[in-house]
């Protein structure tokens, strides 16, 4: 009588743990972020016309990188082809507006934290639907230590600038947000 106790105790703790598993098993959340909207079927094509730096002071790797940076998103990221030509059913532009350092910070008398801050502005031009044509102004800030010369203020911050540029860019085109 001893041993059957024993034996239902274990067959009705091992019945309760199966059925907790099956449980979390099936009540699993799922959830995704899309990060781009839907392309319409017809969009087949895009140009990424060469980035221009136009601020007063040209950081001169910057053009050349964003403007190569943000054709290797558009590849890696959607359905669509490059093109250089002029019929592209995207046809992107715009150019390095603002490019400039500030103090944001000071210990003693001298500077202890500087920003620079990056403006772009975005021409985006829809050939197959006008409606969706817009130019924008982006500004992004990157702060660095003070110590740093602007060139060594650069150096550390040249990826993450164009990542983030090139991000903003990316989704005020491609995002619904």
């Amino acid at each position: 009588m001893c041993t059957r106790n024993i034996f239902s105790g274990t067959v009705i703790s091992l019945l309760t743990a199966f059925f907790i598993l099956t449980m979390f098993q099936f009540s699993t959340c799922k959830y995704s972020f899309k990060d781009t909207s839907p392309i319409p079927a017809e969009v087949k094509t895009f140009r990424v016309n060469y980035l221009e730096n136009k601020a007063a002071y040209v950081n001169t790797q910057l053009s050349p990188q964003l403007t190569e940076r943000l054709k290797q998103k558009i590849i890696n990221t959607t359905r669509l082809r490059q093109t250089n030509n002029d019929d592209a059913h995207y046809d992107i532009s715009g150019y390095v507006s603002q490019y400039y350092t500030s103090t944001i910070s000071i210990s003693g008398n001298n500077a202890s934290g500087n920003r620079l801050t990056v403006g772009f502005h975005l021409s985006f031009k829809n050939n197959l639907d006008e409606k969706k044509n817009m130019e924008v102004d982006m500004l992004r800030s990157f702060d660095f230590d003070g110590n740093l010369s602007l060139s060594q203020a650069e150096a550390s911050l040249n990826d993450e600038i164009i990542k983030n540029v090139v991000d903003e860019i990316f989704n005020k085109i491609f995002s619904n947000w």
